[in-house]
């Protein structure tokens, strides 16, 4: 099966309900709080019969709390809400009881003091347990024989639901290293949710991911040891563990594929390039452990990226990301269902989850767009009616948003660089814009940057009459083995002339104005803002990084002065493949940071970093500001103590793009030099 693009068909208008919302007044644009607050409601889940979703909401006073909605009677029940902390994750346990942990929401990384720790209680928020300590410090002692029930800190709540039939589920234990108190390994553990009781199962290695099968029950792990990452599979019939498959961790290698889920009759489901360009949904076949040689799904200009969708103990379905995300439906009755919410909302993308058991009528819909932030929906299969039941973003008025455009563009090696492309509302219909535009980089470097749905910062930036390039560089993931791998070892080179490219494209379309070009982006996008002003300077009049990367040498070691969080294994096996040795390659890695040129960068600069910041460490950004000043005199600095790598608070989020809305109007906006 071979589908085409799902959703760039959808286009400018939303259902009619949602336009007649009022807008703001023409000359007030959207307030910087409406893009960059938390969500007012957010992670909905049906419960396993699908009579109840559960949900996170904030209401602008307390902190995030979790309420369940009975569909029925739309009485809402609150399940939690603390004063010091927020509810982060959960899920359900079965259909009367969720299990959940907490978040600090309030805090900076470099203020938080506690970890997750783990709760459960009953929908109606009555016979709540602690289960997991948040403090992580030894416990004391002397504690009653039931608080010894309660386990310590390093305990987290597995990303998979189990069989959700009992009170009980399956947690994951860290087994840090002392070293550098990393994680080296998962166990699993089968708790109680009711009286606290766990079981530990058998670990087979250094395990960093377990795999459960369609019924709840462990069956699969992938084992790393070294630069090498094993397949292991829990055989029900011997009861015992058994190698699939090894493969090298980084580099290229062959026979490589990511276990998905498991069907019917104990079908795996991997994802795997099997010998091709793009990734494809293949079905691996236990019994003489190989993949089947035509793929169940591929798509013809990205790699698969989804989950199962599972209803009634089978697969009925995938979620996929193509230019958005989306479902291809295997059961007939849910691809009706899809095809009657889509004529309910034909202007968005709207992602249909069944519930894993059900005994009712309804079922969740997501719908959002490149104007829309999330919706959460209901639909109900024996009436047909479609009910709205929160929003992620209600302070958003679609109508005043941007509209977002996927472009490609050739490189000038004749590499297809995917580019997204938001206009200013009003600009899309001009034919030679000349607008002043924002290049922004995203970062990973290795990760998909993108995908067509609302986002935050494009639409803040719009918001302010600015149009915003976001090209996938070569190095981003999703678009094939050829553009992933051709970034290797590419910082500052092709991957940097890459994004030039891009720009030149924007220039040579009339959409961007050449003199009131700026680029800006964070982490490595930090790092490729830097090396613009560096390589292209003529391209671009100002830049803005925000826990940037500086220098590639201070990134790749490690020592007593710069500390970073990044692991000892991707260190010693990932770096040399990805960015490079900084013995062998010293030379380039001098001449591809910004850091050691920073003589040549006349621009100015805005700089943000976190002083809590554990993958780029704040020095790196103190040292460039000061290289920086001599020849670009009007740089600045502002360094937020407590954040990390990026921005956790609304107020630092709101503080931070209210800078750049005034660096970008002083430098390429109304009151730009000219």
């Amino acid at each position: 099966m071979r589908i085409a693009h799902l959703h760039l068909a959808l286009r400018t208008a939303l259902p009619a309900a949602l336009a007649a919302l009022p807008g703001p007044a023409a000359a007030a644009p959207p307030a910087i709080e409406s893009f960059f607050n938390h969500p007012s409601f957010s992670d909905a889940e049906l419960s396993p019969d699908g009579r109840y979703v559960a949900f996170k909401v904030n209401n602008g006073k307390e902190r995030d709390g979790l309420a369940v909605v009975e569909l029925d009677t739309r009485k809402v029940s609150g399940v939690a809400r603390f004063s010091d902390a927020d509810i982060g994750k959960f899920q359900w346990v079965n259909n009367q009881r969720l299990v959940f942990d907490t978040v600090d929401l309030a805090e900076a990384p470099g203020a938080v003091r506690y970890a997750p720790g783990m709760y459960a209680a009953n929908r109606d928020g009555s016979d709540m347990r602690q289960l997991v300590e948040r403090a992580t410090y030894a416990r004391d002692s002397t504690q009653t024989s039931i608080r010894t029930r309660v386990l310590p800190f390093n305990v987290y709540l597995l990303s998979q639901v189990g069989a959700q039939d009992s009170d009980s589920i399956y947690v994951q234990r860290a087994n840090f290293n002392e070293v550098r108190n990393e994680v080296k390994s998962y166990d699993l553990l089968r708790m109680n949710t009711v009286n606290g009781a766990v079981e530990t199962l058998t670990r087979p290695g250094e395990v960093q991911s377990w795999l459960l099968d369609q019924n709840g029950a462990p069956r699969l792990v992938l084992t790393e040891e070294q630069d090498k990452t094993s397949v292991m599979y829990l055989d029900p019939a011997q009861n015992s563990w058994r190698k699939l498959a090894s493969f090298a961790s980084y580099g290229l290698t062959t026979g490589v594929f990511t276990p998905l889920g498991f069907g019917a009759n104990s079908k795996l489901y991997v994802s795997a390039q099997h010998g091709k360009d793009k990734r494809g949904l293949y079905t691996y076949d236990l019994a003489r452990s190989g993949m089947d040689k035509d793929a169940l799904l591929e798509l013809a200009d990205y790699d698969f990226s989804g989950a199962l969708v599972y209803s009634q103990g089978r697969m009925v379905g995938v979620e996929l990301l193509s230019d958005a995300r989306g479902t291809t439906w295997l059961d007939p009755a849910m691809a009706a269902v899809q095809q009657a919410v889509d004529a309910l909302l034909p202007d968005t993308a709207n992602i249909v989850r069944p519930p894993r058991r059900p005994q009712s009528p309804w079922m969740l819909v997501e719908a959002f767009s490149d104007k829309q932030p999330a919706l959460y929906l209901v639909y109900n299969t024996e009436t047909k009616a479609l009910s709205k039941i929160g929003a992620a973003q209600p302070a958003v008025d679609p109508a005043a948003m941007a509209q977002q455009d996927l472009h490609r563009v050739t490189a000038r090696d004749g590499l297809v660089i995917p580019t997204w492309l938001t206009l200013p509302k009003g600009s899309e219909k001009q034919a030679k814009k000349m607008l002043p535009m924002v290049v922004l980089v995203h970062g990973g470097p290795y990760v998909r940057g993108n995908e067509w749905q609302w986002e935050a910062q494009a639409q803040f930036l719009a918001s302010r009459g600015y149009a915003v390039l976001q090209p996938e560089f070569r190095g981003s993931t999703g678009f094939g083995a050829r553009h992933a791998h051709s970034g290797w070892k590419q910082w500052g080179l092709a991957m940097q002339d890459d994004v030039a490219d891009a720009t030149r494209w924007a220039v040579a379309q009339g959409i961007a104005d050449p003199k009131r070009i700026c680029i800006a982006g964070a982490s490595y996008g930090g790092y490729a803002t830097l090396m613009g002003l560096v390589k292209d300077p003529q391209l671009y009049q100002c830049g803005i990084s925000w826990a940037g990367v500086s220098d590639l040498t201070m990134l790749a070691s490690q020592n007593n002065r710069f500390v970073s969080d990044m692991g000892d294994t991707y260190r010693q096996f990932g770096l040399p493949v990805l960015l490079g040795d900084p013995v062998k390659d010293a030379a380039r890695f001098k001449a591809t940071s910004p850091l050691q040129q920073a003589a040549a960068i006349h621009r100015p600069v805005l700089l943000a970093h976190g002083g809590a910041d554990q993958r780029v460490p704040v020095a790196q950004t103190k040292l460039l500001y000061d290289a920086l000043k001599p020849g670009s005199p009007d740089s600045e600095l502002v360094i937020y103590g407590d954040e990390g790598h990026g921005w956790t608070l609304p107020k630092t989020r709101v503080d931070f793009w209210g800078r750049v809305e005034k660096f970008l109007d002083r430098h390429i906006g109304p009151n730009a030099a000219r």
